[in-house]
Order: C-alpha cells, then structure tokens, then sequence
C-alpha cells in the first residue's frame, strides 16, 4: 500500500484547528507533526497550503436503495457520490428490496458493500413484527446497529407489535436506531386533510399530516422503552422542538444511553421551502416550521442533538412529480452535506470544530467504531481536504447521486472538497476519482 505525505495542512480536530502535517502509511495514520515539517519520504505528497483537513464525515444513515430497487441508486453510485463529498463511511438502511430481515439477506447486502462500495460501509439490520430471533442473533463487532421503523415510511417494515418491541429492547446486545412516527396519528391526519382538500392537498401539507405530535408520540415511547430495560437507543432525524426535551446533555456522549441524530435538510429547509420545492422536498419525518428548525439548531449545539447526518433517500424525478399523496418521501443529499454544513459555519450557525465533531466523532462514539472519525496516530486515515477559497456551484452536470437531482441544484457553496482519503488511500481528488480501491467494512468495540 502506498504511503502519503499532506504538508502545510490546516487541521480540524477534536476541538482544535492547527497548522500541521500528517504522514499515512499502510491505510494508518502514522505521524502528526504540529507546526513542524516532517522530513519523510512518502509515495505521495499533497501540498495543503490553503486547504483544511478534516477527519472524513461518518453517515449513519443512509438508503442506498440496493438491492432491489436499483432505478433509484445503488450502493456504488452513492458510494461515489458519498465520496466526492467528503463522506468516507456510512451506514445504511435495511428498507430494500428484499429486506435485511434475515443473517443471509443482511450479508448479501455485506456482499454488495465488498464488491462496490468506494466508501467504508455498514449495514443495519431490520426489524419486522415476527423475526425478533433472527435480529437477536446479529454480531455486535460488526454491524452497527438494528434499525426498528415505529412508523411505515419507504417500504412495508413498519413494526407496531408491542411484544416485538419489548423483545428487542430488552433482549438486543446492539444499538437500536427507531424512525419515530406515530402511525395511527398519521393516517388520521391524513385522512383529516384529504377530507377537507382532496386532490388539491400538496406538499406545503406534509408537515401537517406528519406533524409534531406523530413524532413526539412514537419518540417518547421510545424512550420509555429504553429507560425501562436500559436499551442503548439512538433516535435518528429528530424535526421537532419537543422531541428535543427527550434527551439530556448532561453526561458525555459515550456515556450516553439515549442518543439523537439531526439530519442537513431539517437544519437547512423549514416550511417556507415547500413553495419552492415542492415534493422534491417532501420526508418523512416532514420538514417543519421555522420554529421547530431554529429550535433544533439550539439543541445541536447544546448537545442534546449528538449527531448530524442526510438520511439520504433518492427517488428518480419522474417519481417526485407525481401529485403530492403518490409522491414518494426521500432526499438525495450525501453528496453535499459537508459542504452545507460548511455554509452553516460560514453564516454562524455552529462552529467549524463542532460541526466536525457532530458529523465525525460523535458518530464514532456513538456507534463505538473503532479507530475511525478521529485524526489520530495508529487510526485508519479517513481524511477529507477541503477548499475554502474555491467555490462550487451544484448543478446537473456534476451531481454524482444516480438520481441525477438535488434540492440544492443552483445553490453556490462557498468551500469545495478538493480530495478524499479512505483507508489511506486517495479516492477523490480535484473533482475526479483517482483510485477505485474499495472501502472497508467498519467494526466495532463492542
């Protein structure tokens, strides 16, 4: 394996930014020098004057739609496009086609991930209402979690059984991840709205039908669940200011039993956007007002809200055209959730440290990965470069998610990323892929 040498590096880590150089070696971190040159011979040597690097940003959840439903994307179309924007591992969602509700279907998916995927990856296992013993039977120091749907959103996986639910949380070894939305809720609401508006109900109504109460309902159950049998439980894309209150930040996060995730577009659209986007931003859960999203900024930085990641969720435009009810929920962000991220910083949002820790570290403690998502020496060298001073406009020609369509087509962002090191090797660089070597699949210290 070659040997890298980043020289004149801004380096962003662990609540600190520096001057400094690091050497990489076999896929490893071997030597940060700060504020002294390293006098090293390396097969590669990348001149980062100008340029901050970061430790790569860890998804923890993603829908990379493979198998089965392969129109939309798959695992090495994403992988790409996950790549080129600075994303070096992610974790994805068993709702495919057929689902992960078995050892053989979640290794085939392992399979996939082996033979395609640029980026290191993990794979969820999924939970129905009768195959709580195939669940229990998943190796914690090597899949990253159990993915539990306590709401139908993209495909039939919605678990609604009380027994089911008490089984896994009490019995799982394995961090649970819940999509939280009351189901009932939901379909009155529905029912409600179309009552009232019939055809003429469009996006703008999404956040009314999915609205507070459907999360705050199922979240709060959750989390009862989990102080009653101590489950270690990690609730992903939190939309609401209620839901908020659920979760302490009061303890470090790697003591934490209860942990959140907030995703990008939560963060970045409020239900003004519906009228300019429509469908293309229709998710479940619903992008909601812009007291709830200013809400969630608080809770991020205060650290109720651990993590930031996409649920990237890609349907092809054809299927985001039809009317608002037939319209599928989902949005393609892997590629450029960095970069928004980096605007937020830009505007004063959050801070660049802190955004490297929510969207890095933290997902590392989280899920206990191990020697990932920090820049450490001896820890695999995961690393983005990215470019302050360049910018980048999100158009049509360069959108690398196989959907071809992003709800950020148009907007100018203010850094680019220059280059992408996985596993020490250099995936992307000056907007081309430069090696196709293939991501590793994440372990855990369980």
């Amino acid at each position: 394996m070659s040997s890298i040498l980043l020289k004149n590096a801004t380096i962003v880590n662990e609540g600190r930014t520096f001057k400094g150089e690091i050497f990489i070696n076999n896929g490893k971190i071997v030597t940060i020098s700060e504020n002294e040159s390293l006098q090293i011979s390396a097969t590669q040597t990348i001149d980062c004057s100008g340029l901050l690097v970061l430790p790569g940003v860890i998804d923890d959840q993603v829908h990379f739609r493979e198998p089965g439903l392969t129109h939309k994307a798959n695992i090495a179309s994403e992988a790409r496009a996950a790549v080129a924007g600075g994303t070096t591992s992610f974790m994805e969602m068993p709702n495919t086609i057929p689902a992960a509700l078995t050892q053989e279907l979640l290794q085939d998916k392992y399979d996939i991930g082996a033979a395609s995927s640029l980026a290191n990856y993990s794979f969820f296992m999924g939970v129905s209402n009768n195959n709580a013993e195939e669940v229990l039977k998943t190796d914690p120091k090597n899949v990253c979690g159990i993915k539990i749907f306590m709401g139908s959103s993209t495909g039939d996986m919605l678990v609604d059984d009380e027994k089911t639910l008490r089984k896994i949380f009490k019995e799982s070894k394995l961090l649970i991840a819940t999509h939280c939305e009351d189901e009932q809720t939901v379909k009155l609401n529905a029912v409600e709205y179309y009552a009232k508006y019939g055809d003429a109900l469009d996006a703008s109504f999404h956040p009314m039908i999915r609205n507070v109460d459907a999360c705050y309902k199922s979240s709060s159950m959750a989390v009862d669940l989990a102080k009653e049998y101590n489950t270690r439980l990690h609730i992903l894309h939190i939309s609401t200011a209620k839901e908020t209150d659920l979760f302490s930040n009061s303890i470090p996060l790697a003591q934490k039993r209860i942990t959140s995730e907030v995703c990008v577009h939560h963060l970045s659209f409020n239900a003004d956007d519906y009228e300019r986007l429509g469908n293309n931003l229709k998710c479940n859960p619903a992008v909601k007002s812009k007291f709830n999203q200013d809400a969630l900024w608080v809770a991020l930085n205060d650290d109720r809200l651990d993590i930031i990641a996409t649920d990237h969720a890609p349907h092809t435009i054809e299927e985001k055209e039809k009317p608002y009810l037939q319209a599928p929920a989902g949005l393609p962000l892997v590629q450029h959730s960095l970069q928004m991220m980096l605007e937020h910083v830009k505007n004063g949002k959050i801070s660049l440290e802190r955004m490297v820790y929510k969207m890095s570290h933290a997902p590392s403690i989280c899920f206990q990965i191990e020697k990932r998502g920090f820049i450490r020496e001896g820890y695999w060298a995961d690393l983005v470069l990215v470019d302050p001073n360049t910018p980048y406009t999100v158009s049509k020609e360069n959108i690398l998610q196989k959907c071809n369509w992003s709800p950020f087509e148009g907007t100018t962002f203010s850094h680019s990323i220059n280059s992408t090191i996985i596993s020490g090797n250099l995936i992307w660089h000056k907007g081309e892929f430069v090696s196709g070597n293939k991501g590793m699949r994440l372990t855990f210290e369980r």
